[in-house]
């Protein structure tokens, strides 16, 4: 027998009230479920999609794939309830609802959002959470060498899947179902910040094969060993130089080397992904990269999947059924900032790049080259136009204790940041658009005028604050 969605809403209603733990939920919580029911063509579930403060798992849904413990303290501004659809019909009527009730949306799919914006308002309230974390399919077609994916699974629920189709990883997107809109609306979804520009509920993504063997290393220098020589020759010849089957980024930290006195040196991380054997890596290194000094014994050769496992941190021997859960490797409290370097950075400057990160317990900066199939496409053709650089630059400052000085860390990176300035792209200033960093500038509470928006757009290159329209009248 079909139970209709006004009787589920009735028994959801009742069975919130009747439990001797539960609370009388909130009028607007009443009202959005109600609303739900009313306009939903499709069951909801509401006991396992709807979570209210006082439900026992609100926290843990609310805090599931947030990174940034930063915006999960107590202080932070918390939703009226989280809303997790199943199905992509259910979005839809959380936006229908979330309107006609005046209550702002937060969305939330993979949680890579390092200011939490996507499950904290500091400025809207009250809003909700609606979280996409179970629109999470993934169908690939292998004739076509093509997949649709759903918003809420990550990248490495994806790989997962493609591994157990065949040997084949993620090109960029070619398409996001986004009916009833223009081209120009296409266009600008394709890297230019998706969410600015409504809720995507599915990627076609384009596919490319690798091969069966990929290889990986890790070599350490440290200021003792030339690392910094070694990494502005690093800076001459990733980008342009290396074969495009190879990547390999920069991991840079202070380290201790006598526990005694303190002391503490550099420490550059040469991490490389190979597509292909150690045999060819060790001759792209010799011809391209020698100074690195690579040897066969820094060298594993793995699979294409594994070796994904490799640059995301996990250990040796680590099942990659651990990458269904879905759950972030990376929880601290933190502030990240990002750079984009068309020229190499000075050695003079490095250093003192680095008389600044010794300031800090645990600062980090990452060079991520591009060239390749990156500086083949024209900055036009898709709004990601970060094409004709060396490298991306993202800084980062971390601390594992809510109660430090988080002032303290915060004014440490953007003085970095500033330091930087002269070595960095310029007019504007680029910055990545998934490492989200509101110092760049954010809404106020009023309408944004479309000269302020403008101005905001050419002083930096990252995700542009939406307007907000001045209401239609009605045409009755």
């Amino acid at each position: 027998m079909m139970l209709s969605n006004s009787w589920i809403f009735s028994f959801f209603l009742f069975s919130l009230l009747s439990s001797s733990c539960a609370q009388r939920p909130s009028s607007k919580q009443s009202s959005f479920v109600q609303c739900l029911s009313s306009h939903s063509n499709v069951s909801i579930p509401f006991s396992t999609t709807f979570f209210a403060p006082n439900s026992s798992a609100f926290t843990t849904i609310l805090n599931s794939t947030a990174q940034n413990l930063r915006y999960v303290v107590p202080s932070m501004p918390k939703p009226e309830f989280i809303f997790t659809p199943t199905h992509d019909s259910q979005v839809q009527t959380a936006v229908i609802c979330s309107k006609q009730l005046g209550i702002h949306l937060r969305v939330r799919s993979g949680g890579h959002d390092y200011e939490g914006v996507s499950y904290v308002s500091q400025i809207e309230t009250p809003f909700i959470v609606v979280d996409l974390a179970k629109l999470r399919s993934v169908n690939v077609d292998i004739q076509a060498n093509s997949a649709w994916i759903q918003a809420g699974a990550t990248v490495v629920k994806f790989t997962t899947e493609l591994q157990r189709k065949a040997k084949l990883m993620a090109s960029q997107p070619v398409f996001a179902q986004f009916r009833h809109h223009g081209k120009d609306l296409f266009w600008a979804i394709r890297g230019g910040g998706g969410a600015s520009f409504g809720i995507i509920l599915w990627w076609k993504i384009k596919l490319v094969p690798v091969p069966s063997t990929v290889t990986v290393f890790t070599v350490a220098r440290t200021l003792e060993q030339g690392a910094t020589k070694l990494l502005h020759r690093y800076q001459q010849v990733a980008a342009t130089e290396l074969d495009e089957d190879l990547f390999i980024r920069v991991l840079i930290q202070p380290t201790v080397i006598d526990t005694k006195s303190g002391n503490k040196t550099i420490t550059t991380l040469y991490q490389a992904q190979f597509l292909g054997g150690v045999k060819r890596l060790l001759q792209v290194m010799q011809t391209g990269f020698p100074e690195l000094n690579v040897t066969r014994k820094d060298c594993t050769q793995t699979s294409w999947l594994k070796s994904v496992m490799y640059i995301a941190g996990y250990a040796n021997g680590t099942r990659p059924e651990v990458l269904l859960q879905g759950k972030p490797t990376f929880k601290s409290y933190f502030k990240a900032k990002s750079d984009f370097v068309k020229d190499p950075i000075p050695e003079s400057a490095l250093e003192g790049l680095w008389k600044r990160l010794f300031e800090q317990a645990s600062p980090l900066v990452i060079f991520n080259p591009y060239g390749g199939m990156m500086s083949k496409i024209s900055e036009s053709e898709i709004p990601f136009p970060h094409r004709k650089v060396l490298f991306k630059i993202q800084y980062l400052t971390a601390w594992q204790a809510a109660n430090e000085n988080t002032e303290k860390h915060i004014n440490w990176i953007r003085k970095l940041y500033n330091y930087m300035a002269p070595y960095v792209t310029k007019s504007p200033r680029q910055a990545y658009v998934n490492y989200r960093d509101l110092d760049l500038g954010i809404n106020k509470k009023r309408n944004t005028s479309f000269t302020e928006a403008s101005a905001w757009g050419n002083r930096h290159e990252q995700s542009i604050p939406p307007l907000l329209l001045p209401a239609r009248r009605s045409r009755n």
